[in-house]
């Protein structure tokens, strides 16, 4: 058991007075937000400023003890700008929070139709490859945070960062919700088998995730809409998964979630490179975990 004086240098992620500042902060905590187009050059030059940043995207408080040690996970294609300004906002967010980080930008290899949950699994493996963590944030790279009293720390529970963005006109559009933002305890991660690895084309893994925590009869924790707020940067969405299939896998996802998931994705580092803000996995996720419809009607899934 940690002695009162341990317990007085550990960080607290709640006295945000204390941290470093580098954007400026409303009294109320909500950022001046800027959602300008930035790019990699502008955001690491930032980042030199940035006391303690280890490179490949991590970094560790110096004058105490962190108390969750986060991997920060982003699925990413062709959004050079997106990710600048996203990791522009969100380093010294984390930083304020006082928090033991690690970014990692996980890019999905050719131009095959995209897979987010792969790419998540994927990113949580690799993580795990260099430092136990205590628990995963899945940040969509179009949602930029704008108030830094949203924690980024390890949840109790699973938790729903992205509540109320401005596109949906800060309000939560459905009960189930979990995607963009969203924090999971390692455990809880492992408990659900991550995120399945069936959807393929836009939508339809978040869904997912949220049936997997029902049925595990976790909680689905929430920030006040007034604190969990995002801008979405505007952009051209992909194609989405067709509704049939969609529909089709969410109605099996108690079923298959044992045998769909995190113990199941296969992928292929095809490289790895540690820039000073991130690092940047690219994966080759071919086209495994494929399904199709026989006779037109019945659902067969290739595991």
């Amino acid at each position: 058991m940690s002695t009162s004086h341990e317990d007085s240098r550990r960080c607290s992620t709640l006295n945000l007075s204390k941290a470093i500042t580098y954007i400026a902060i409303a009294p109320e905590g909500r950022l001046r937000l800027d959602v300008s187009v930035h790019n990699r050059t502008d955001v690491e030059a930032v980042l030199r400023r940035s006391p303690y940043l280890r490179g490949r995207g991590s970094w560790t408080p110096q004058n105490c003890a962190a108390q969750h040690r986060v991997a920060l996970i982003i699925p990413y294609r062709d959004r050079t700008e997106h990710l600048a300004t996203l990791l522009h906002t969100l380093h010294p967010l984390l930083q304020r929070q006082r928090l033991e980080y690690r970014v990692y930008v996980v890019e999905q290899y050719g131009n095959d139709t995209f897979n987010k949950g792969v790419l998540m699994n994927a990113g949580a493996r690799e993580a795990l490859r260099d430092t136990d963590f205590h628990c995963f944030v899945f940040h969509d790279v179009d949602m930029i945070p704008e108030d830094d009293r949203n924690l980024y720390s390890c949840p109790l529970m699973p938790r729903h960062l992205s509540v109320a963005v401005d596109k949906f006109n800060y309000t939560l559009p459905y009960t189930l919700l979990v995607g963009g933002v969203f924090s999971i305890r390692l455990e809880h991660f492992l408990a659900v088998n991550g995120y399945s690895n069936l959807y393929w084309g836009w939508g339809g893994e978040d869904d997912d995730m949220a049936y997997r925590i029902k049925y595990r009869k976790l909680e689905i924790l929430r920030p006040p809409e007034t604190i969990a707020r995002y801008s979405m940067i505007k952009h051209d969405h992909r194609p989405e998964s067709p509704n049939a299939i969609r529909s089709a896998l969410l109605r099996m996802a108690k079923k298959r979630s044992s045998r769909d998931g995190l113990n199941t994705v296969k992928y292929r580092v095809v490289w790895r490179h540690d820039h000073l803000a991130y690092t940047h996995l690219m994966v080759d996720i071919g086209q495994h975990h494929r399904w199709h419809f026989l006779n037109g009607q019945r659902l067969i899934i290739n595991f």
